[in-house]
């Protein structure tokens, strides 16, 4: 183990996991970084450790530190700056009939049944498909920083659910469900939209969206939101343009 002296906790320590199939880059292996012990790990230290590329799920913080790999590129929406596309800006409209409510993390069981739902028809034979409620809480309920659960509704009824941390310097999107049924209303994008309206409105500068990789579909639309900065080499910059482009 070795002490990140980087960090303002110094008897933080962090260990690097064995390697694992990677969730992104088919045929390829991750390994991560862990901080330990998590309880050191309070709001001040992890918006610190977010500014250096760690992310959180659980009590788990981590940030990827792959043998021959470096795709997963933290990233954060400038939000000063940003301005919607226009198919975003489409999306927020249609979606206006939708309401958001920010909960405590507490367990919902119409929220726990649509995160089932969502498993099954987004990553079914993964293994989070058959997670039950102990592991559901564990997953998301369980934090040592500030976190929220963002419920929207349409109609009354819970059709997506967000876990968002707040962070000294901005919110970060930790994991988002939703209803499959609904994937022309574009969810995920209103999801997106909404927390930065959110942070916005609390006045804080950045969104941070976890991590941008151009070669996985699944994570290079977080593009779509300019400016988008990343952690690269030590320091934050704009994501240049000739980079932004997926297919």
């Amino acid at each position: 183990m070795t002490l990140l002296t980087e960090l303002p906790v110094q008897r933080l320590q962090f260990y690097l996991t064995a390697p694992y199939p990677c969730s992104y880059l088919p045929d390829r292996m991750a390994r991560s970084q862990v901080a330990t012990p998590a309880g050191l790990i309070d709001t001040p230290v992890f918006s610190e450790m977010a500014r250096l590329g760690f992310r959180r799920s659980g009590h788990y913080v981590y940030r990827p530190r792959c043998d021959e790999c470096e795709a997963c590129t933290p990233a954060r929406v400038v939000l000063a700056e940003f301005q919607p596309r226009r198919s975003q800006r489409r999306n927020w409209s249609r979606n206006q009939d939708i309401s958001c409510e920010l909960r405590p993390l507490e367990f919902v069981e119409a929220h726990y049944v649509l995160y089932r739902r969502y498993q099954a028809a987004r990553h079914a034979g993964g293994g989070m498909d058959m997670d039950d409620r102990e592991q559901y809480r564990a997953f998301l309920l369980t934090s040592q920083v500030d976190s929220v659960l963002a419920e929207f509704r349409l109609d009354g009824e819970v059709v997506m659910v967000s876990l968002i941390d707040r962070l000294l310097d901005g919110l970060s999107a930790v994991y988002t469900f939703y209803e499959p049924d609904l994937a022309r209303r574009g969810l995920g994008v209103y999801n997106v939209l909404t927390q930065i309206r959110l942070a916005a409105g609390m006045h804080l500068p950045y969104l941070y969206l976890g991590y941008w990789i151009k070669q996985s579909p699944k994570m290079a639309y977080k593009s779509d939101y300019r400016p988008l900065e990343i952690y690269r080499d030590r320091v934050w910059k704009k994501l240049d343009e000739t980079e932004m482009e997926h297919d």
